[in-house]
């Protein structure tokens, strides 16, 4: 047999171990014995006829014992016949031995023969581990994986371990007994080497294993080494060019990089991700490209079909902060899977919501935990009381700019950094962003050129808008999944669906906001303040339709922009409740965060917390303290300067 039927033995790098053998002197057999410092290579249990070559020696075991010679194994898949006249002594059942390959006839039968030597050096070798990615390849085969356990499942069934190596992430399955975790002493970060059957389960692939190792010391640290840089790769976001050229959005570029390292990173980790947004236009704008773009990576490299179903989750926030409630629910849940599905505990990514004071009990609630915080938002920040608390945190004001960058802005960017084959997807959306949140930016006109590029007008825009918000509202604390994506058209493969679905619901909701006007406009009370600006004031509560469409927020925003149409002056409205007042203002230069810490201090047992972008925003107070709260408020707002080029900033959609 010539060489090219027997390949040379793969030597993994870092796979082997050498020892020096000394073997007694055999005698005269007849058979030519190598000069001492032969290798003798010692096949691992799964290694098949790949590993065989001819010219080198193998360790065997006698398997069993016939009058014509003995059967060995080189292992499990290797074995063969020493003939009694190529053996050199007698031999038993679990004997070891150094054999040569003679002969594979033409049945498939392998005979070796036994050589002597003095001494050798034994290396041990392991199979090469198979590539996740090419695992479809060689389905019903048996093969070794090597990597990093990222998670930990435990079924009803089988102990799901999903294995990581440098090209994806594969499901790997052990069978105890029903319900009962198998190879109990593998934790989450472990090497190991897989051994097993690649099968394949309602289309994907899984390995059923066979034996699973734990790797430790220089051999985890081999596997890692080698996996590093392809992982390294692997996580590195993609660099696509903006979809329109805008100077105030390259300050926010390395940042928004940052951010998709981060999560294509925590992704090949097997961290789930959180992902809570604020619950209107701009929000869903900025979380949907980012959960369609996720999903597509996870897709990517999981084999397991089922792997974006547990490691994200998109939640929209009524607030613009994050509630206690929300956080409360969201980390139970969080410590429920890690106890039930050996998942890690979560990162949490903030969009359109996260940067003020307000989140901080939240966050501080979360720092008992391993829960990263990544926050991309526009809202003015409070960076002294949450950078502590947070790993990444993107927002213009930290680069001198302002709210007029919409989050959705920001991150139809960041999804096109995690999947750029997404970008056909989400030409228009930024345009829905901004006139969701009622953008003045010097990109806007770009944006809305790139939308009518993609068969939209402004007002079939604003109407994708307002059938976002008006979805969001009913579906309350659920994320709408589909009918989310197929109004802003996004992921949506039914573009007559998408028309006459943001046809009906924004026809619902302009018909719902008329109502709403009917009944609050006789109850909204004006004066002139002393800068001169129209004030109107409107109890919320009493004098608008509660629990429908619009909410109060949105009620303040639609009698505010009525009457800066009616008036064309300087215009501040006020819509409040018992306990909380939300704010516009057109033409009058506010700083509504700022007035918020003062009121803090200056109104005592007030309870005032709040906060927004400077012209927009909301407060909250305790309701024996309302008037003298407001009062306190409008004084300020009297003493502000007017500015006929400053407008209303985003549409502030507080319950």
């Amino acid at each position: 047999m010539g060489a090219d039927v027997f390949p040379k033995v793969k030597l993994p790098a870092g796979r082997y171990r050498v020892q020096m053998v000394p073997v007694p002197d055999a005698g005269d057999s007849g058979v030519a014995v190598p000069d001492g410092g032969t290798t003798v290579y010692d096949l691992d249990s799964h290694c098949d006829f790949e590993y065989v070559s001819e010219g080198d020696l193998y360790l065997a075991e006698v398997n069993g014992v016939v009058e014509y010679g003995v059967f060995v194994d080189l292992s499990n898949d290797v074995s063969g016949l020493v003939h009694a006249s190529n053996l050199l002594g007698t031999y038993e059942v679990g004997d070891e031995l150094v054999v040569e390959l003679e002969e594979v006839r033409e049945n498939g039968d392998i005979a070796f023969t036994e050589v002597d030597l003095p001494d050798y050096e034994v290396e041990s070798i392991a199979r090469d581990s198979h590539a996740v990615a090419d695992l479809g390849d060689v389905v019903g085969e048996s093969v070794t994986l090597e990597g990093v356990v990222v998670q930990i499942k435990q079924t009803g069934g089988p102990t799901v371990f999903q294995v990581r190596d440098a090209t994806g992430i594969a499901p790997c399955t052990a069978f105890e007994e029903a319900g009962v975790r198998a190879y109990e002493d593998v934790e989450l970060d472990d090497v190991v080497r897989v051994d097993g059957y690649v099968e394949t389960r309602e289309g994907a692939v899984q390995v059923e294993i066979d034996d699973l190792d734990v790797l430790d010391g220089d051999d985890a640290a081999a596997v890692r080494d080698e996996q590093a840089e392809d992982l390294d790769a692997l996580a590195e976001p993609h660099d696509p060019d903006p979809l329109v050229e805008w100077d105030a959005f390259e300050k926010l570029r390395e940042d928004l990089r940052a951010v998709a390292e981060r999560l294509r990173r925590e992704i090949l980790a097997g961290r789930p991700i959180r992902m809570r947004h604020h619950a209107d236009g701009d929000g869903i704008c900025a979380s949907v490209p980012m959960q369609v773009a996720l999903e597509r990576f996870i897709e990517d490299t999981y084999e397991d079909p089922d792997a974006a179903q547990h490691l994200l989750k998109r939640l929209p926030s009524k607030a613009p902060y994050y509630e206690m409630e929300d956080v409360t629910r969201d980390l139970n849940f969080a410590l429920e899977d890690r106890e039930r599905h050996g998942q890690r505990l979560p990162l949490l990514l903030m969009l359109d919501n996260g940067s003020t004071e307000e989140d901080t009990p939240a966050y501080r609630n979360l720092a008992h935990y391993d829960v990263p915080i990544v926050v991309v938002d526009h809202h003015h920040p409070d960076p002294g009381a949450v950078e502590g608390l947070l790993d990444e945190h993107v927002n213009p004001y930290l680069h001198d700019e302002d709210y007029r960058i919409t989050t959705g802005m920001m991150c139809v960017e960041l999804a096109r950094m995690i999947d750029p084959d997404i970008t056909e997807d989400l030409r228009h959306v930024p345009a829905v962003a901004g006139l969701s949140d009622r953008s003045e930016a010097a990109a806007m006109d770009d944006y809305l050129e790139l939308a009518r590029e993609e068969g939209y007008d402004e007002a079939e825009l604003r109407d994708v808008g307002e059938a976002l918000d008006y979805a969001t509202f009913w579906l309350k604390y659920d994320d709408g999944g589909q009918l989310i994506t197929d109004a802003l058209n996004v992921d949506c493969d039914d573009e007559t669906r998408h028309r006459e679905l943001v046809s009906f619901l924004a026809t619902r909701a302009e018909r719902d906001v008329e109502r709403q006007l009917d009944a609050a406009m006789p109850h909204v009370d004006h004066e002139r303040l002393d800068n001169d600006a129209h004030l109107y004031r409107l109890d919320v509560e009493n004098h608008a339709h509660r629990f429908t469409y619009p909410a109060p927020g949105k009620t303040t925003g639609k009698v505010h922009d009525s009457k800066v149409a009616e008036t064309g002056d300087p215009v501040i409205t006020i819509g409040y409740g018992p306990d909380f007042a939300v704010l516009r203002s057109d033409g009058v230069r506010l700083d509504i965060p700022t007035m918020v810490e003062e009121l803090k201090t200056e109104v005592d047992g007030g309870g005032v917390s709040g906060g927004g972008h400077l012209v927009v925003g909301s407060i909250k107070f305790v309701r024996g303290m309302r008037e003298t709260v407001i009062d306190a408020l409008v004084e300020k707002m009297a003493d502000a300067e007017i500015d006929e080029e400053l407008g209303s900033s985003a549409a502030f959609a507080e319950d």
